[in-house]
Formats: C-alpha cells, sequence, structure tokens
C-alpha cells in the first residue's frame, strides 16, 4: 500500500531524496516514519512525521543531514538525504500507523507500524 522510490548509488558526501507515496489513503492524517535495516542487521528508525503538527523527530546518527516533510498535494513523505555516509547504506522503507494518535517518539524506537512499503535500497561508496 505504501511505494518508496528515489533509492540508487551515491559517493560520500552526495545526496538522495526518497518518497513514499500511496493512492488508498490521505498520508496527511497519519503519522509516517523511516526505517532502514542492512542484511543482518535489526531494524533502525530513521526519522519520523507525526499526524496533525508535523512535529519531526530524527535518529542522532542523522541529525543535521536528513530532513523528513509532507508533500500533500502529491499524497507523499519525502525522506531528503544529504551528506550521506557510507554507514548510510542500507534498505530504506515507509511505514505508517493507523493511529493519528500515536507518536513519532515512540516509532522511531520500536519500528513498528500498520503499514510498511518494500523498501528501495541505498548504497553510499565510493
Amino acid at each position: 500500500q505504501l511505494v518508496e522510490s528515489g533509492g540508487g548509488y551515491v559517493h560520500p558526501g552526495g545526496s538522495l531524496t526518497l518518497s513514499c507515496v500511496t493512492t488508498q489513503r490521505t498520508l496527511s492524517y497519519y503519522p509516517v516514519g523511516w526505517f532502514r535495516q542492512a542484511p543482518g542487521k535489526e531494524r533502525e528508525g530513521v526519522s519520523c512525521i507525526n499526524a496533525g503538527d508535523d512535529t519531526t523527530v530524527y535518529a542522532d546518527s542523522v541529525k543535521g543531514r536528513f530532513t523528513i516533510s509532507r508533500d500533500n498535494a502529491k499524497n507523499a513523505v519525502n525522506l531528503e538525504m544529504n551528506n550521506l555516509k557510507p554507514e548510510d547504506t542500507s534498505v530504506y522503507y515507509c511505514a505508517a500507523v493507523i493511529s493519528p494518535f500515536t507518536l513519532c517518539s515512540d516509532l522511531i524506537r520500536t519500528n513498528t507500524y500498520d503499514y510498511y512499503g518494500q523498501g528501495t535500497p541505498v548504497t553510499v561508496s565510493s
């Protein structure tokens, strides 16, 4: 139900913007998060945007480099990633919860959502 795009290969210091869209729900009504998971590693919360006030939460590892935002005209949530590092290499997933009252401060820790995308790979390498 959620579809990510925008992943790819980039050199260290480069930028990518990931997009998460759906045609089945109005994303602005729901908290939406991005997490990443590399092969053999645990799921890691990256960023999340709350419903209603659109306040945002970031993992310490990406704070100051990544920006999450809504594009309501496209029914999308974007993740702008700048100054990418090799350790950012992973598969990135967007996800949403059905309850607008669920807080991103919890979601970024638990990475437990109701709807998930299929993931888009990001490779940062020289």
